[in-house]
């Protein structure tokens, strides 16, 4: 995607298809959750959620082992998956998400000032914690039966247990499993396995971590947003510069290169060729540099990198005393099949006095422009490729030019080092979910708004105020028949009094309209764009 539209607010068949078979971290803080769970609760971790067990395939192997020629294989359970930036939790409320197939919750721990990463079921009838609350006393509340729970998962109170009874709440299977996670950047992190063993796994493998994002003289604009195609399709699409004055028309547009020898047919979205190496490429992923920035994958979840050339940051120090500097960091989270989410985060140490009078809804209207511009084209590219199977995707696509090789370097990884598949961590349906109408493939509510505090309180004062401009065009209507005659005399003054009521609802339609552009759903037609 581009990168400096990104941070700018913009111009304001029901198939289902079988899923094709087949960086280092630097630093971080402090561990939040601790990951003590008993043997019974390890089961927990791996179980099925409702959708998966009527069809389901066995499970990717837990650890990495080395493939028939001998390629060491990526372990997708020892890695660290971003929930969402805390900026968007509540810490009066549990809040779910699936991760790697894994319906996990995270809560705020007032006791301990942490967040917490538990398994979303609890284990009294497997209720989601996620639809709980956060009691009186600061513990995570089933709200099926009342079973609280501490920061650790150790049930703290079973309200159906006498008092004089047996102590019921203190055995092991009354516990939930409770996994190691860590807030860092402003993100909430967690690790995927609740075992004992793993309690530590800050220390030996945190994070990856972008320093930028923590300097005091950068600003960060952050969003989340979940998305109807894979992981490998999301991650694909990022690191394809040259789709991007194409696919989001009208949006963002293309840099076009100062010189490209021997062209004589330009067309006007700006596009050409884009020279791009890839280095160090292993499994933890890999390093392009490019005429203009950089780019690295850090595997699974990372890609940061700098829109801009050397050329850009030499001028700017030339115009001030700090260089510039503007990133782009999405994280990329596998959901189930057909399913991800990206959460973005852009630091730059430019336009600081901007971010700080912009909300954050804003910046939001135009990156979920950009988001459903290609959600359709995506969509239907992950069934193709599933048609055709992942295995075959290089002889399937024809891909000659060095503006696809970070996308080669990418479907390389996927295929040496995962087999073309997701480490899962349950079971999961072997097909990707029915293609939905459109408006439901490119609706905003659920996917982000619900998500994002920011526009969720935007659109509640936006519904109160258009709800306020209908009443006050009915009141003013009823206030020119009552005056008629006494308060309100002259021509010139009704005329004011209908002009007010127009603009009052005529506002408050366009307001409506606004609202469900920006919030519930807007089409993007290509052809007229």
């Amino acid at each position: 995607m581009d990168t400096l539209s990104l941070l700018s607010v913009a111009r304001v068949s029901r198939l289902s298809l079988p899923l094709a078979t087949a960086a280092a971290p630097l630093r971080s803080r402090s561990l939040s959750g601790g990951a003590r769970i008993a043997q019974s609760r390890r089961r927990r971790a791996a179980r099925l959620s409702a959708s998966t067990v009527a069809a389901e395939t066995p499970r990717t192997e837990d650890a990495p082992s080395p493939s028939p020629s001998g390629q060491e294989l990526f372990d997708w359970l020892d890695q660290w998956y971003p929930f969402a930036p805390v900026c968007d939790l509540d810490p009066g409320a549990p809040h779910g998400k699936t991760v790697l197939g894994l319906s996990v919750v995270a809560w705020y721990d007032r006791g301990a000032g942490e967040w917490r990463v538990f398994d979303d079921a609890c284990p009294h009838r497997l209720a989601p914690l996620s639809e709980g609350r956060i009691d009186d006393k600061g513990r995570l509340q089933c709200v099926y039966h009342g079973w609280c729970f501490d920061g650790a998962g150790a049930c703290k109170f079973i309200p159906q247990a006498p008092a004089l009874g047996p102590p019921v709440h203190k055995n092991s299977k009354a516990c939930v499993a409770s996994y190691p996670c860590v807030v860092q950047n402003n993100i909430l992190w967690f690790y995927p396995r609740a075992e004992p063993e793993h309690k530590d796994v800050l220390q030996r493998k945190p994070p990856p971590l972008i320093p930028e994002i923590d300097d005091p003289g950068f600003v960060t604009v952050y969003g989340i947003r979940d998305l109807p195609y894979g992981y490998d399709v999301l991650v694909e699409n990022l690191f394809d510069p040259a789709h991007v004055p194409y696919a989001h028309k009208g949006i963002m547009r293309g840099i076009r290169k100062k010189e490209d020898p021997g062209r004589v047919d330009y067309d006007k979205e700006g596009g050409g060729p884009i020279k791009m190496k890839i280095e160090a490429a292993n499994v933890e992923g890999f390093v392009s540099p490019q005429e203009r920035g950089y780019f690295q994958f850090i595997a699974p979840s990372t890609l940061v990198g700098s829109p801009f050339s050397q050329e850009f940051l030499v001028a700017g120090r030339a115009k001030g005393k700090k260089a510039p500097r503007i990133l782009l960091v999405f994280l990329c989270v596998p959901v189930a099949p057909g399913r991800s989410r990206v959460i973005w985060a852009f630091p730059r140490n430019v336009g600081v006095w901007l971010h700080n009078i912009t909300p954050r809804w804003l910046y939001h209207v135009g990156q979920n422009l950009i988001l459903d511009s290609d959600i359709f084209l995506l969509h239907v590219e992950e069934r193709k490729f599933a048609a055709v199977g992942l295995d075959n995707w290089q002889k399937a696509c024809y891909v000659p030019t060095s503006s696809d090789n970070m996308v080669i370097a990418f479907r390389n990884w996927f295929r040496k080092f995962c087999k073309n598949r997701v480490g899962w961590a349950t079971p999961q349906v072997d097909q990707l979910p029915p293609t939905p109408t459109k408006d439901q493939l490119m609706e905003r509510y659920w996917s982000h708004v619900a998500q994002c505090t920011s526009c969720s309180a935007a659109l509640k004062a936006m519904k109160a105020l258009e709800v306020a401009l209908q009443i006050a065009s009915v009141a003013v209507v009823g206030f020119l028949a009552v005056a008629k005659g006494t308060l309100v005399t002259s021509t010139v003054q009704r005329a004011v009094v209908v002009s007010t009521a127009v603009l009052c609802f005529a506002v408050s339609r366009w307001l409506a309209n606004f609202i469900q552009k920006n919030f519930y759903f807007q089409d993007y037609i290509h052809a007229y764009k």
